[in-house]
This record gives structure tokens, sequence and C-alpha cells, in this order.
């Protein structure tokens, strides 16, 4: 029997598609952003039409680092506690997000390309608690 999955925080991602970060984008200028803001935040754009888009697959390592201390509540993680990299990617869809890391630290090199996925953060009653990851391609 495999384990129920349930997003750490609902409404930010889906597993549909192998993954998708749930954002917006500007009808106008054509923004990207993740989590979707109630207005369009780039000073050069007149409009304000935010239209719903899911954001996901490939894109870019651009900047890591290791998390080698636990995060404070209410973050939630598996113990004991292991270091983790966090990286920063630019998705090939325009976007540039944070996200942690699959794999160890030795294994990173910026420009390396990635993906996202959908992967467990933290285990309790039963539970596999979700959330998006990115792995080296």
């Amino acid at each position: 029997m495999s384990e129920l999955r349930e997003p750490c925080v609902p409404g930010l991602f889906t597993e549909e598609e192998g993954g998708r970060l749930l954002g917006a984008r500007c009808r106008s200028c054509g923004t990207p952003y993740f989590p979707a803001p109630s207005h369009c935040r780039n000073p050069a754009c007149a409009g304000s039409e935010l239209v719903a888009e899911a954001f996901g697959g490939a894109g870019t390592l651009w900047s890591y680092s290791v998390a080698n201390f636990a995060p404070p509540a209410p973050h939630k993680f598996d113990a004991p506690f292991r270091p983790y990299v966090i990286g920063v990617v630019d998705l090939d869809a325009g976007l540039r997000v944070v996200g942690q890391m699959l794999g160890a630290a030795s294994e990173m090199r910026v420009g390396a390309r990635v993906e996202l996925v959908i992967d467990p953060i933290s285990h309790e009653d039963g539970k596999a608690f979700t959330s998006w990851k990115f792995r080296l391609a």
C-alpha cells in the first residue's frame, strides 16, 4: 500500500504533468509570477490582468547553497535533520524559483540543467507531505 501524498501548502503546485507550479502571467506584459499576486508588479506595465498559468519542466541552476541547520517552525522535516541543497533555478518558462534540490552538494554545478519534480519533504501519520523540488536532468 502506498502512502497518501498531500501538498505541504495546498494550491501552490500540482503533481500533474510531472509537477507544475501554479502561478500567473500578466496578459499585457507577459511577466510570470509564482505565487500569483493580485496584480502585475512590473512598473513598466500599464495593465494588470493576470491569467492563471502552470509552470514546470526544465530549467537551469542559477545558484545554490547548502542548508546545514534545521529550518525553524512551521517548516517540517523528517528527523534526524540532514543538510540539504537549496537552489535558485531559471525555468525555461521565464520564471526564477527557489527550491530544494535532490542530490548532494558535490553533484551541483551552476549552469546545470534541472527539472521540477514534486517530492516529499516530511512524513507524518501515514502521509507524505510534498513540495516542489529540482533534480539534475
